[in-house]
């Protein structure tokens, strides 16, 4: 199969990419060049911005797309700037779990969602949740619901993605707890850390994406991702020190004494915890075991650290949380 991706050069959307290419599949990969854009990654290269892709209609007809992957389409635009090049072929979108009014009672710290969402649950009523908020990368007009409600009339299979973790995450989602495993910190600074939120592992999310190209039952529907089962930020923290080895405790003190970075073990007044059912159902699609997945995560992690030092200046923002905290481990 030839398979045309939008973006396809950072984590979910390279690890799709090469999965692809090692089944055999001829891949092209339409993306800006930017910074973060993984060398070596197999396929053609079609270095453009997506907004002016039809400068380069030629290449994509020549190359015959028979499916397509939209990693990146943030705004309407972003969709509205593809469409007219891109070919009627099985198609799949990555969107995100923020669509729902759970993530606007998560953000603005009331429940006002009943957990687990599944695709049929309330989608969020304001729109734009990132507008003026200066998030480097994310324009103030994003919006998945706008690039959903473009997509989906046009058949797409819209997959909407909880937590990613894993290999080449570039939010680094469990440094938190492994930057304090490299200082070498015996105890953490938590809060309640009962959060629900569903994650799930990029290599798992990657073979989602490959079974929707492959079978037409999810055609022009949305549906979510994401583990079977979702233990609590606290419980996750302590996988990630299982998997370090590192015997650190996990130390309760009040939200309002949590360094930043350890602000997502607050306790939260909304979940977000999701239901994959559907698309186990449609897709015949399973995640692995969370705990396994989580390891392999930690090992590649731990082998290929930031450039972030750990500082003084954080050992004393934990040990000023410390000296509000109890003395339990969570």
């Amino acid at each position: 199969m030839r398979v045309l991706i939008l973006g396809g050069t950072w984590f979910l959307g390279r690890r799709i990419a090469e999965r692809l290419a090692q089944r055999g599949d001829q891949i092209m990969l339409a993306h800006c060049g930017s910074p973060r854009s993984a060398p070596g990654l197999p396929g053609t290269h079609l270095t453009a911005e997506r907004h002016n892709l039809a400068r380069h209609a030629g290449r994509i007809k020549d190359f015959g797309p028979q499916a397509v992957v939209d990693t990146h389409a943030l705004t309407a635009t972003d969709v509205d700037a593809v469409l007219p090049v891109l070919p009627h072929v099985p198609t799949v979108v990555l969107s995100s779990q923020d669509v729902y009014e759970a993530y606007t009672g998560l953000q603005v710290g009331r429940c006002l969602a009943p957990v687990p969402i599944t695709e049929g649950s309330e989608l969020r009523r304001e729109r734009y949740p990132y507008r003026g908020k200066g998030y480097p990368g994310v324009p103030d007009d994003y919006d998945k619901l706008d690039v959903e409600a473009r997509w989906l009339p046009r058949g797409a299979v819209v997959l909407r993605l909880p937590m990613i973790y894993g290999p080449h995450d570039w939010q680094r989602r469990e440094e938190p707890i492994l930057r304090r495993v490299r200082a070498g910190r015996d105890r953490i600074p938590v809060g309640a850390a009962n959060l629900l939120w569903t994650r799930a592992y990029v290599d798992d999310l990657a073979t989602a994406v490959l079974s929707a190209l492959d079978t037409r039952a999810a055609d022009g529907q949305a549906l979510n991702l994401g583990e079977s089962g979702t233990v609590t930020v606290g419980a996750w923290f302590q996988q990630i020190l299982d998997a370090a080895g590192f015997g650190a405790r996990l130390v309760r003190v009040p939200d309002d004494a949590l360094p930043p970075d350890l602000a997502l073990s607050g306790a939260p007044a909304q979940h977000l915890l999701t239901s994959s059912a559907r698309a186990q159902e449609l897709l015949g699609w399973s995640p692995g075991d969370p705990a396994a997945r989580v390891a392999e995560s930690v090992r590649w992690h731990l082998a290929n650290p930031p450039d972030t030092p750990w500082t003084d200046e954080d050992a004393a923002a934990d040990d000023a949380a410390l000296s509000r905290g109890g003395v339990e481990s969570i």
